[in-house]
């Protein structure tokens, strides 16, 4: 079976004081306080959520 890629995004700032649609992208990709981490599968729909909340979240790779 072929290794799925995956990419590690952690929030990097605070959800205070941000738009609510930013708060639900954040949700969505699973992260609930400041410094959690997350190992997602890299596609399209989770790099989407990735660039709109750019601000708060980082990804290592």
């Amino acid at each position: 079976m072929a290794e799925s890629k995956t990419i590690k995004v952690r929030l990097i700032k605070g959800l205070r004081g941000t738009q609510a649609r930013h708060r639900l992208s954040v949700k969505a990709l699973g992260l609930r306080k400041t410094n959690d981490v997350r190992e997602l599968p890299d596609n399209p729909c989770v790099r989407g959520l990735i660039s709109q909340v750019s601000y708060l979240v980082r990804v290592e790779q």
